[in-house]
């Protein structure tokens, strides 16, 4: 593997011009490209191969990228945007997210872990910076589901402010353009929405035909907030932690198949298409070149049907898939309790 230090990069000739890639205008007034490249490599994806699969998503066309401290690829990916911009891209012309991890919402470590993101990144700001889970809960990485943080707490709303302070500080400083959240619920948004100096530009949810959250979509939609969709395929390739045996698959139901026989792609691409034309900005992540590049080339072409979109509405499962039992606090708690799903925050 070629060291990414000495990559000339170029856009490849098969590449999708980003200009057609549809843009989300934030209530900043920013503009957001409608799909991007996650990099959560699932436990299984190794830092250097996920730098090797953005500097080709780049290459067919990506400006949007995902990332997070927590992922463990960050100096990695730095090396690949360090080419991707020595190659001619502009820095305005890239949107590139990272996120706060949960043992660093202390208000002293805020400010320091973006530095750390901004410095391993190798950026002078970030686009986006979003608090990675509401809860303070370390896990650490890879794992298991039985994990939990000596510490565990439920969120508590005035810590979760004293973080969202730094947050909109880091703003102030010049280091991140736009703040947000993630893997919130519409009671914590309420209660953010109404303390809040600088408002979330965006919320990032999981999201995907059999899990379609209409509630918070809405809610978040009507509030001025972008709504970014995690796991927008089903997540096939995610952890077997956050695998149950109720789970079902996106990419197998009869209505999306049949939309993909009919317009001769593949189910990934029908799942796009519809969180593309729902307003949502899905984030779906790819090592191989032809599914990054399918999953790009399903934001510019041809768009699914009212009928069409209508079938999709119909095939909500209420299907969660990262229900996040690591992040529990109490002994004997169900994962259902860190999803406000009753309207109220269990203590």
């Amino acid at each position: 593997m070629t060291p990414l230090e000495t990559i000339f990069w170029h856009p490849a000739a098969d590449a999708i011009d980003p200009g057609r890639v549809p843009q989300r205008r934030l209530s900043t007034g920013a503009a957001m490209p409608a799909i991007g490249q996650g990099t959560f490599g699932s436990d299984h994806v190794d830092a250097s191969t996920m730098a090797e699969a953005v500097l080709g998503a780049a290459a067919v066309g990506y400006r949007h990228f995902d990332c997070a401290a927590v992922y463990a690829n960050e100096r990695a990916i730095g090396k690949s945007l360090a080419a991707i911009l020595r190659g001619g891209v502009r820095r305005e012309d890239l949107w590139i997210t990272s996120k706060l991890w949960n043992d660093r919402h202390a208000e002293s470590d805020v400010i320091p872990a973006c530095r750390q993101s901004l410095a391993d990144l190798g950026l002078d700001y970030l686009d986006l910076y979003l608090v990675h889970w509401p809860f303070p809960n370390f896990h650490p990485p890879g794992c298991d589901v039985t994990s939990r943080s000596a510490s565990a707490r439920p969120y508590i709303h005035e810590n979760f402010m004293k973080t969202w302070r730094q947050l909109e500080k880091l703003v102030e400083l010049g280091l991140v353009r736009h703040i947000g959240t993630s893997n919130m619920t519409v009671p914590k948004l309420r209660l953010l929405l109404g303390d809040c100096r600088i408002r979330p530009a965006v919320n990032e949810m999981e999201m995907h035909p059999h899990f379609q959250q209409p509630e918070l979509f809405e809610f978040v939609r009507a509030n001025g907030i972008q709504p970014v969709a995690y796991c927008p395929l089903g997540s096939p390739n995610r952890p077997e932690r956050d695998r149950t045996p109720e789970d079902t698959s996106d990419l197998d139901d009869p209505a999306i198949r049949k939309i993909a026989r009919d317009h001769g792609i593949h189910a990934a691409a029908v799942c796009l298409k519809w969180s593309i034309q729902r307003g949502a900005v899905p984030i779906p992540m790819s090592i191989s070149r032809a599914n990054y590049r399918a999953n790009l080339l399903a934001a510019v072409g041809d768009p699914l049907t009212d009928a069409e979109m209508a079938a999709i509405a119909g095939i909500d499962r209420n299907c969660r898939l990262v229900k996040g039992q690591v992040f529990l606090w109490k002994p004997d708690q169900s994962w259902e309790d860190l999803w406000d799903l009753k309207g109220v925050i269990p203590s």
